[in-house]
């Protein structure tokens, strides 16, 4: 009986007597994927790299080639928009706000989230409803009444005037975050501390609380990245320019202090910066708490 060689550079599956070729178009593919991803890498990349070479370049520099690296790196643009900027006021200000919404909204949702995720209360799901509807309504909807309320109660113009509507606002998703990482914990350990006669805190802090780290890390990462970023709540109850945070001390720098865009760069850059650090401190966490599927219901 006649055979049939394979052809050269076959490959053989074992337990079969077909023969296959190689598939060139799978890898035709991982080039045309990674190229996607380095394009869009690029056009992420791109307006932060404008940003930091115009931070250390002067204003003719960035007029007559904006996307061109700085001759000389200008320190000076940093510390000027350091100094009369008025960034180191601006930027303690933001850390205050950005460290009193942080551990509020961090640690009432911690016990939110566990207590409507694993005690058998009664309605649990109604209440967890009712706090979701915070996420329905939109600030500029309460914006108003919540600016008489703050001036009724003598907040306005105080750190308090940005810190309590800025936990209460954002308490609804924090608890929803968290309530979804409880739910994801196996609830046989903590059966496991009961049986060995470990109250409900004893519990929830040495046992539910330390798995719930990537949860945790990524809490503190969206409402960092939040507070840092808010503009329109601190624009409409802190007049005052010694309580203003970075975002609101990034327009008022320019045209007040300065049209120099080399030092304009210079103070965004100063105002990314914590965000960037935090992330990156905070990555490996902040990732395992995405992937854990914490939005899980």
């Amino acid at each position: 009986m006649a055979t049939t060689s394979a052809p050269a550079g076959a490959k053989r599956v074992p337990g079969r007597a077909a023969w296959s070729r190689p598939r060139g178009g799978a890898v035709g593919v991982g080039v045309v994927r990674y190229l996607v991803l380095i394009a869009f890498l690029v056009v992420f990349l791109l307006p932060f790299l404008w940003i930091w070479s115009s931070a250390f370049k002067t204003s003719i520099e960035i007029a007559r080639d904006p996307f061109a690296l700085p001759s000389a790196l200008r320190w000076e643009n940093l510390q000027r928009a350091w100094t009369v900027g008025r960034f180191d006021r601006y930027i303690w200000n933001s850390v205050i706000y950005c460290t009193a919404i942080v551990a509020g909204v961090v640690a009432l949702s911690c016990l939110a989230g566990y207590a409507l995720a694993l005690l058998p209360l009664p309605r649990r799901n109604a209440i967890l409803v009712l706090f979701l509807l915070g996420l329905m309504v939109p600030f500029q909807s309460v914006m108003i009444p919540l600016y008489y309320l703050l001036r009724d109660i003598h907040l306005l113009e105080t750190y308090w005037a940005f810190i309590v509507p800025g936990i209460a606002l954002r308490l609804p998703f924090g608890i929803f975050l968290m309530r979804g990482f409880f739910r994801g914990l196996p609830p046989e350990l903590a059966d496991a501390a009961r049986l060995d006669g470990a109250n409900e805190w004893a519990v929830f802090r040495q046992v539910m609380l330390p798995l719930a780290t990537p949860g945790l890390a990524t809490l503190v990462v969206f409402q960092f990245m939040f507070t840092w970023n808010q503009f329109l709540m601190p624009l409409v109850f802190v007049q005052r320019d010694e309580l203003r945070p970075v975002s609101l001390g990034t327009m008022f720098f320019f045209g007040r202090y300065t049209a120099d865009r080399g030092m304009i760069a210079a103070g965004v850059t100063i105002a990314m910066l914590p965000v960037v650090l935090l992330y990156l401190v905070l990555q490996r966490r902040f990732i395992e708490g995405i992937t854990a599927g914490a939005l899980k219901t």
